[in-house]
């Protein structure tokens, strides 16, 4: 009797089917992965509803989603060293043809041939068996989970936006929006030395939580203009922040970012507002504060896992507030939309 592959089929905007597709079969340099806990992201969510994002990668045929998982190795390729059967590996999603110009010097999250997990026309690993390169696999230790290991890409973006940002010792950093990166995106800044950390965001449920795990202030922005907002954040934190991280895709908190953020500081550009917003680059170019764009991460994975493993984050599992079997994986979608869920992570299981 065939396996049957169950996996999570986005065909047109709003039309998501759980089907059985065939098991892929791996080349030498692959391993095979049956695939445990993978987490929502809001990109996902944005090809669920919209049928595209960023406003760039658009699906056109369909797309098995997910891209923030973890599994164990069950076949490897002949030529695969680094990972046998039965290791529980991290998947890195992002695989770079590893010879371009921007490969060689490091940047690979930039290469133009980047064939990445769940954006079109690449599948994702919201599936049963999952395959993959073993150089883009990270075998976990064994203080590691699989629901570790599946925060691990969004702890990755965290990492390379504080990387980029250079927040260092004695930074105080502004992270704009408290949900899941932004929250990384705290903790991330505490390890590097942080001195403090200002959290904003238009939802006094999220500064809670933001607040009890860590953040130093927590400002409500709703309503209120970004000098004003601004001027607050400066006031609570006792000066203005060196680094600010916008996560929350808003083009109202890259304003309120240069208002705030000391001159010679940086703006760091998680989050994806407008395609072209609008911003006071005058007032940036004024106060020399360096705008930064983050797309995904480079090289991260090894410090994230290392991250974790050392118990540097203990209440990174704190923020998987909801689990779905992989049957479920429609109301899982529909829990990450509504307001009224509170939902922070949701991990759907495909092992379930």
């Amino acid at each position: 009797m065939a396996v049957k592959n169950l996996s999570a089929v986005l065909h047109a905007k709003l039309d998501l089917r759980l089907e059985n597709r065939d098991v892929p079969a791996i080349g030498e340099e692959d391993v095979l992965i049956r695939m445990g806990p993978v987490g929502i992201c809001g990109s996902d969510i944005k090809y669920w509803t919209h049928g595209y994002c960023s406003g760039v990668f658009v699906l056109r045929a369909p797309m098995v989603l997910g891209h923030e998982g973890a599994g164990t190795v069950v076949q490897t390729g002949s030529k695969v060293g680094n990972l046998k059967v039965g290791d529980r590996v991290a998947i890195e999603p992002g695989v770079p043809c590893l010879r371009c110009r921007i490969c060689r010097e490091g940047r690979y999250n930039l290469c133009p041939r980047m064939q990445f997990c769940a954006t079109p026309p690449v599948h994702g690993n919201l599936t049963r068996l999952f395959k993959h390169p073993a150089a883009f696999c990270h075998r976990l230790p064994e203080s590691v989970d699989l629901e570790h290991g599946a925060l691990v890409e969004p702890l990755a973006v965290a990492i390379h936006a504080c990387n980029r940002g250079g927040v260092k010792a004695g930074s105080l950093v502004l992270v704009c929006g408290a949900g899941p990166v932004g929250l990384l995106c705290m903790w991330v800044a505490k390890c590097a030395g942080a001195l403090g950390v200002v959290v904003t965001d238009i939802d006094d449920q999220r500064l809670a939580f933001a607040k009890e795990k860590g953040a130093d202030y927590v400002i409500n922005v709703r309503g209120v203009e970004e000098p004003i907002a601004a001027q607050q954040i400066i006031s609570a934190a006792g000066c203005s922040p060196d680094v600010t991280i916008e996560c929350s895709g808003s083009d109202y908190s890259m304003t309120l970012g240069i208002h705030a953020t000391h001159p010679g500081g940086s703006v760091v550009q998680v989050g994806r507002g407008t395609q072209i917003p609008s911003i006071p680059l005058t007032l940036a170019a004024t106060k020399e504060v360096d705008i930064k764009g983050v797309f995904r991460y480079a090289n991260c994975y090894p410090t994230a896992i290392s991250l974790i493993s050392s118990g540097q984050l203990p209440g990174l599992k704190s923020l998987i507030s909801h689990h779905f079997p992989l049957a479920e994986t429609e109301m899982a979608f529909k829990t990450a939309l509504s307001r009224d869920a509170g939902a922070i992570k949701i991990i759907i299981e495909c092992d379930q």
